[in-house]
């Protein structure tokens, strides 16, 4: 009997501990939608090198175009 209640102790101990790690990594996650993809990469180096050319048009001067 002592030896089950021991065992019990040292599962929810256990679990404290696996509760507690869990809780961290979800804080401390990385989000899918700030790792960028290999074809993402490659359209946001193009994007500044257009900007870095002038080769872009400013918002409001779309906006102004559109309408």
């Amino acid at each position: 009997m002592a030896t089950e209640v021991a065992n019990s102790t040292e599962i929810l101990q256990e679990l404290k501990s696996i509760k507690s790690e869990l809780q961290y990594l979800k804080e401390h996650m990385v989000s899918s939608d700030m790792i960028l993809t290999k074809e993402e990469e490659i359209l946001l180096s193009k994007a500044r090198e257009e900007h870095k050319n002038k080769k872009t048009t400013k918002l409001k001067d779309l906006m102004r175009d559109l309408n």
